[in-house]
């Protein structure tokens, strides 16, 4: 044999050799790229979930969603309460990753959070953290109308006064939900209330058809109205139902009101507006019955006119926070049907008062008409939504 063929055979038993040691190194390392410190692959797949949860800690600032995500496997559900047992829902994302709430976590609260979990390798296991948030400063609190299972008129808003500013507007208006059993068109108007408080109204484009079912749910908890305002720490809701077209129509320049139901005129009465000339004229626009407030002391001292009346009224239906009534008026008699001689109200008399006293109710729309009047009905002073054109009133939404 030549030195040169035995050279080659030598090179050919070395290749071998390290092939065969590569390849039992590779048998006996236990390793794999899914494996760590020698882990074997089925044993990596099966260890814990980690699962984190935000926020975190105790006293932790309110007003954010709880967040939970998980490495090293997947989130089959999880289940958030507070120490009173209400719960923050929301969903699991679709690669199983992570769950974010539908609701922010609200001041005050202890929370306890439970994620079930699936390993790669298919164990399920359960996972438990805790929470807390600290405790609302200043609460802000909501006046709402109308009440739960009434029954209005074409023409009622729904109104949310409160008690204290709001200055983020956008983020509750997005909390609040109006439904209706026919998909009423309507919007969201922020105005000062005559008490000078914030307050925003939902009403429809047009005037509510007759029978609609409505439901307003406020979804309030947890949201913060801003800096001077303070924390909603609770929701709210009511229901109420459309009556009859009633509209009511006034006037001034005729001195007559005439009841309108389903587009024909029931009755037309002789009244007398507000005394022309003065501030004791009568407001002219769209004014909504607000309340049906019976018999009542009126005093001239309340709305600005001095010691002009102080008497008991019967059949009082209010118009206008400002003090603009519908009543019975008798001490006026002589000037029903042919002038307006009142201090702002539309009076008519006894008989009259109160037959439609027991017509009307809250909600129903006033369309008062006159040359000389204090002007058109402002938004804030009662419900006066109405003067404004629809395009004018979507301007006032804090989401436009």
């Amino acid at each position: 044999m030549s030195r040169t063929r035995a050279r080659a055979h030598t090179r050919v038993r070395a290749t071998t050799l390290a092939v065969l040691l590569a390849a039992l190194a590779a048998c006996s390392s236990g390793g794999s790229p899914d494996s760590q410190d020698g882990e074997a692959p089925e044993a990596a797949a099966d260890r814990p979930v980690k699962v984190a949860v935000m926020p975190e800690g105790d006293r932790v600032p309110a007003g954010e969603p709880v967040r939970v995500t998980a490495t090293g496997g997947t989130l089959t559900s999880v289940r958030v309460t507070d120490d009173e047992g209400h719960r923050l829902t929301g969903k699991v994302a679709a690669d199983g990753r992570s769950w974010v709430s539908d609701r922010k976590a609200v001041p005050g609260a202890a929370y306890t959070v439970t994620a079930a979990t699936r390993t790669a390798a298919g164990t399920a296991r359960s996972t438990k953290a805790a929470f807390s948030t600290v405790p609302a400063e200043k609460v802000n609190k909501v006046d709402w109308r109308p009440g739960a299972k009434a029954t209005v008129g074409v023409a009622q808003p729904i109104s949310l006064v409160f008690d204290h500013p709001v200055e983020n507007r956008a983020e509750v208006e997005k909390q609040l939900r109006i439904t209706t059993s026919n998909n009423t068109e309507g919007s969201w108007g922020w105005i000062r209330d005559w008490s000078g408080r914030d307050r925003v109204d939902w009403r429809p484009r047009t005037y509510w058809k007759p029978g609609t079912e409505v439901t307003l749910k406020a979804d309030l908890n947890g949201t913060d109205s801003g800096a001077d305002g303070g924390w909603f720490v609770r929701d709210y809701t009511t229901t109420f139902t459309i009556g009859a077209r009633q509209i009511v129509k006034v006037d001034l320049d005729r001195h007559q009101l005439a009841l309108v139901r389903d587009g024909e005129t029931v009755r037309r009465i002789p009244v007398s507006g507000g005394t022309p000339g003065g501030d004791k004229r009568s407001w002219r626009g769209t004014a909504v019955l607000m309340a049906k407030e019976g018999t009542i002391n009126m005093n001239s001292e309340t709305v600005g006119l001095g010691d002009a009346y102080d008497k008991m009224v019967d059949y009082s239906m209010r118009l206008t926070w400002s003090g603009m009534y519908a009543h019975a008026a008798p001490w006026n008699a002589r000037y029903f049907g042919n002038s307006n001689q009142s201090s702002g109200c539309i009076g008519m008399s006894d008989a009259n008062a109160a037959w439609f006293y027991g017509q009307v109710r809250p909600g129903d729309p006033f369309e008062i008409t006159g040359k000389d009047t204090k002007g058109v009905v402002d938004p804030g002073n009662g419900f006066g939504a109405w003067n404004l054109s629809w395009a004018q009133w979507q301007q006032k939404s804090a989401l436009r």
